[in-house]
């Protein structure tokens, strides 16, 4: 109660204080730093592939295993791989170290794609005109969001592009 009586019997000293913290809370908040929301910069290569018609574990064993194991022997500074299969789909993600190229990484992700791709068994034993039927390559990478990265394209719809995953 005292606090009350102090603004009745002062009310030009609270206006000034107001004023105070009114005028000085932007410099105090510019100078705080910003723990909560850090810059992480971790470059991670996201590569999911399609094989239609294959279980999670097929697509395991004819697919995501040899496709880790090329990695491990083509890709320069990898820290962990990660990947997780679903029925037709396979998705993994590359953990490289940090400070490490992404240009010459994904380059070296999609030359491992490319010879991947001559491991798989052929669609299916009659011709389709779908293009789903087809496997399918598909990597992205992360980094710096202002780096452009072009995207390359082959027969079987192998593409690359950049950006956050």
């Amino acid at each position: 109660m005292w606090i009350v009586r102090l603004a009745l019997n002062r009310p030009y000293t609270f206006i000034v204080l107001a004023l105070l913290i009114l005028l000085l809370s932007p410099a105090v908040i510019l100078r705080t730093p910003t723990d909560i929301f850090p810059n992480i910069n971790i470059p991670v290569i996201s590569v999911a592939w399609t094989y239609t018609g294959l279980n999670p574990e097929d697509i395991e064993t004819r697919l995501t295993t040899p496709y880790e194991k090329v990695l491990t022997t083509l890709v320069d500074n990898i820290q962990h791989i990660e990947s997780t299969s679903y029925n037709g789909v396979s998705v993994v993600k590359i953990y490289l170290q940090p400070g490490t190229s992404l240009d010459t990484a994904n380059a070296q992700v999609v030359a491992a794609g490319g010879y991947a791709l001559r491991l798989l068994p052929p669609p299916s034993s009659r011709r389709r005109s779908s293009i789903s039927a087809r496997p399918a390559y598909r990597s992205s990478n992360s980094g710096s969001p202002e780096r452009e990265c072009p995207s390359r394209r082959s027969t079987i719809r192998a593409s690359t592009s950049c950006g956050p995953s």
